[in-house]
């Protein structure tokens, strides 16, 4: 029999709605009933991707007898933590006050009136690696909850008001200067770096695009020739490694060793949105096509396999299929030899397939060693070489498409969607892709009819059903998507829906009154037991982070000084934490840069028709400048109004390249143009991908 989760929306929480566990949803009656029967509730939050939560599901779950102690003892609540980001971010700060350390499925124990005593994350059905199984945890917090209730009260009530001062409080102090704080920020990344691998830090190795693209936003400001380096031996390695889908494209969550060998399988759209930009971005910075490749990769991936057919992006796909971990993505040998059929050699000694596997005895396909040194090994042409892989490719892939997929979380994430629209949009104005720009425009169009309910933003949408109200992360991540899309295709309906969208995110996650950081969270938020406020850019960009960057473009683009103080004011008290810890702000550093960094306005004026117009959006979008805003439209033009009382010249398209909205004169020519966008870069050091 289904249990009250077979109502939801959510895959997640239908994926436990046949438990025997008696598990609710978080809501009124769940709460009710805990206050009711003065019962303790346990807490259980993850979401559909997620590997050790499947594994706890059939493990403990799954158990008739551990379902029954659960349903004996406790109100038993099941969350997915992509749909309640504020309830996931107040209860992981607890656990890890109280552990060290979180991760999901978060397991965590409540009063009555919602605040934390006890938690973990997974727990194994019988003890071992010096864990107590689960049953011996439930068994423990029942009895101490009846022979220890007044204490354990107590102790809940200081952890909430720790973690709620945690949460909520910004840094204190004052940096020397900006340009001293984005300084000590990349020299702090450098030394982070694994010169060894790219990336930072050791196994579990994650991407961190947006520290990375930090440092090459820092390498064009001040030329340093080791930011560059890091970036590319980063996306080199990456790209190289079995964290990215050599078949397929897209890129796994993360890496379980330091060299990017074995990836966690599972694949987040929000990790698409942030490398396919940061791969984008460093093509225009050094030309080098092989990051266009990877960039045109990625969102032909996030097109073909996480686009839906009403419109949007789902959320994930699943690290498992058949049950097992990355059986989808791995290669036995002889099915290797198989798909390839005569371009096998090229395909063993380029991805490392090997009889004995590199992994559990299968192959995750890599790129390992020098490529280059291939073609002359099998005595092959470079041209033929590269046709034999692209051939091998797409046998393989061809053959993998018949196995069973893993499962796809088809929920649509308000944020993540933005993030990713936004990638889209600018993939295809600097690639000069309009079948990227259109697949943009129909992503925001169905966001706009579906996400949005009169002013108000919701936070998910799944089956034609939109969920709760939205969080900041997910109004300022929309706001920005459309954006970006306005400054691909110039249609003023996604900039007025962009600044439209901003007014209703001031006015919900106004700052309080000591400090201008937003709030994550509505003041009409009723069942958390703080409201809280997010700033660290950890696995997507923290919504104060977003909330800035879009606040200074509108500012770039309309002149307006309110946005930039808004901006400023969420930033100021942010400001100290930047530079001590770099790989946990990469977003609020690029935003803090944008401000800093002497921003271009371009408006390019003319009609899409006429000759040379598209050349001049092309020259404009072509050259690696981040702290830029472009906006286009014919003469006479008054939104954004970084056009008004601007005008071709001798009936020609032009472009104005402004500071605070100050122009240099007018060009008309598009390379006079290109050459005011580019930077010189060194030559290649690193293998081409």
């Amino acid at each position: 029999m289904s249990n009250r989760l077979a109502g939801a929306t959510s895959p997640y929480l239908l994926q436990h709605a046949d438990n025997p566990v008696d598990w609710y949803p978080w809501g009124d009656d769940a709460l009710a009933r805990a206050r009711g029967e003065q019962k303790p509730v346990f807490l259980s939050v993850g979401y559909s991707a997620c590997h050790w939560c499947h594994v706890m599901e059939r493990e403990s779950f799954e158990d008739p007898a551990t379902a029954e102690l659960m349903n004996r003892e406790f109100v038993n609540i099941k969350v997915d933590r992509e749909e309640r980001p504020d309830l996931d971010s107040i209860y992981m700060s607890a656990v890890q006050q109280m552990t060290g350390s979180g991760g999901w499925p978060m397991s965590v124990f409540l009063t009555p009136d919602l605040e934390p005593f006890f938690g973990g994350t997974y727990f194994p059905p019988e003890p071992r690696f010096g864990m107590p199984s689960f049953r011996q945890v439930l068994e423990g917090v029942a009895t101490a909850w009846r022979e220890q209730r007044d204490e354990i009260v107590q102790t809940a009530g200081r952890l909430a008001a720790s973690i709620a001062t945690g949460i909520g409080a910004a840094r204190e102090g004052a940096p020397e200067t900006p340009e001293t704080v984005l300084d000590e920020a990349a020299e702090a990344l450098l030394r982070q770096h694994d010169a060894a691998n790219g990336g930072f830090g050791d196994a579990p190795k994650f991407p961190h695009a947006m520290a990375l693209e930090f440092m090459l936003r820092r390498w064009r400001k001040t030329g340093d020739a080791r930011l560059l380096e890091t970036v590319e031996r980063s996306l080199v390695a990456m790209a190289h490694g079995g964290i990215w889908d050599q078949l397929g494209g897209g890129f796994a969550r993360y890496s379980t060793d330091a060299r990017w060998l074995v990836p966690h399988f599972e694949k987040m759209l929000y990790d698409q949105a942030l490398l396919a930009p940061l791969f984008l971005h460093a093509h225009l910075a050094t030309g080098r096509s092989g990051y266009a490749t990877a960039c045109t990769r990625i969102v032909d991936y996030v097109l073909r396999d996480m686009a839906l057919g009403e419109g949007g992006f789902a959320s994930a796909e699943d690290a498992d299929s058949e049950g097992v971990e990355g059986k989808f993505y791995t290669w036995d040998y002889d099915d290797a030899r198989a798909a390839c059929e005569a371009d096998f050699d090229v395909a063993r000694l380029t991805f490392d397939i090997t009889p004995e596997g590199n992994w559990e005895g299968t192959n995750i396909l890599h790129v390992a060693g020098d490529r280059n040194t291939v073609p002359a090994s099998l005595g092959m042409e470079v041209d033929a070489y590269r046709e034999a892989v692209a051939r091998a490719r797409e046998r393989m892939f061809e053959a993998r498409a018949k196995r069973p997929r893993p499962f796809r979380d088809d929920k649509v994430v308000t944020a993540w969607n933005g993030l990713m629209l936004g990638a889209v949009a600018e993939a295809g104005a600097c690639l000069g892709r309009p079948d990227y720009v259109a697949a943009a425009q129909r992503t925001a169009a169905f966001l706009l009819d579906n996400i949005r309910d009169g002013d108000l933003v919701r936070r998910t949408w799944r089956a034609g059903k939109a969920g709760a109200d939205g969080y900041l992360d997910d109004y300022a991540a929309l706001a920005w998507g459309l954006l970006q899309l306005y400054q691909a295709d110039f249609d003023t309906r996604w900039y007025e829906a962009a600044r439209d969208t901003v007014e209703v995110m001031l006015a919900r996650f106004g700052p309080r009154a000591e400090d201008g950081v937003f709030y994550s969270a509505g003041a009409d938020q009723a069942d958390l037991i703080h409201r809280p406020r997010e700033f660290d850019d950890n696995a997507v960009p923290a919504g104060n982070s977003l909330a800035c960057e879009v606040l200074l473009q509108l500012s770039l683009l309309t002149g307006e000084a309110l946005y930039r103080e808004r901006a400023l004011a969420a930033i100021t008290p942010l400001a100290s934490a930047l530079a001590s810890h770099p790989l946990f702000f990469g977003r609020l550093l690029g935003v803090l840069d944008l401000h800093h960094g002497d921003p271009l306005e371009v408006a390019i004026i003319g009609v899409p028709s006429q000759p040379g117009f598209g050349e001049l959006v092309l020259a404009a979008s072509a050259g690696y400048v981040p702290n830029k805003v472009l906006a286009g439209g014919p003469a006479g033009a008054t939104e954004p109004p970084l056009l008004r009382d601007r005008g071709t010249v001798d009936g020609k398209p032009a472009a104005y390249v402004c500071r605070g909205f100050a122009c240099d004169a007018p060009l008309s020519d598009a390379a006079a143009l290109q050459a005011l966008m580019a930077r010189p870069v060194p030559e290649a050091r690193w293998q081409v991908i």
